[in-house]
């Protein structure tokens, strides 16, 4: 990636953490400047402790960042950047789930979700550019939620086609489009 020097990417995983095959960790090992925040060994589903986890790993980075988020992880951003202040270049948020539907049963549930910080997910515009990457058939958002997600963000809205949640599970494993759409948000 050109210019990849010159900025730290910051990978903010899903529920789910670290995931081997997972486009977001193949990405991590491709780039030179690319950390990932840790897995919590205690209170998964905790909102405050995923944001916590977010800071901490955000201040030990100098330099400019690029948040790069699946799933539950763009929720951890959303919420990250309403409590805390820091330049960002920008966020690649890609396939968030929508608090407002229900999931299928291996998936914690929207109100257990709700009753650990989750809900309700900010709505208002981030203070940094972003790009939202959604799933014409993504069995956590419909695509008009993910839409009306981005439009209330301010965000960019790319639609990636029936690309399911864009994780193992659906068929992905590397996704060479996230590099492109990185260089597309810094313009």
């Amino acid at each position: 990636m050109a210019n990849s020097t010159a900025f730290t990417v910051l990978i903010i995983p899903g529920l789910r953490d670290h995931v081997a095959d997972h486009w977001q960790t193949l990405l991590a090992a491709r780039l030179p400047n690319c950390r990932t925040v840790p897995p919590l060994e205690t209170d998964k589903l905790s909102l405050a402790a995923r944001v916590d986890a977010i800071q901490r790993e955000l201040q030990r980075i100098e330099g400019p960042v690029v948040l790069v988020a699946h799933s539950a992880g763009v929720l951890m951003a959303v919420h990250w950047a309403a409590r805390h202040a820091r330049p960002i270049l920008g966020a690649l948020l890609v396939t968030p789930p929508d608090l407002n539907s229900e999931w299928p049963p291996q998936y914690p549930s929207p109100q257990v979700l709700e009753e650990n910080g989750w809900s309700p997910l900010p709505r208002g515009p981030l203070p940094f550019p972003s790009i939202v990457a959604a799933s014409s058939n993504d069995h956590l958002a419909s695509l008009e939620a993910v839409r009306e997600m981005a439009r209330d963000w301010g965000g960019a809205l790319v639609e990636l086609g029936a690309v399911g949640h864009l994780n193992p599970a659906s068929g992905y494993g590397d996704w060479p489009q996230a590099e492109s759409l990185i260089q597309a948000l810094l313009g």
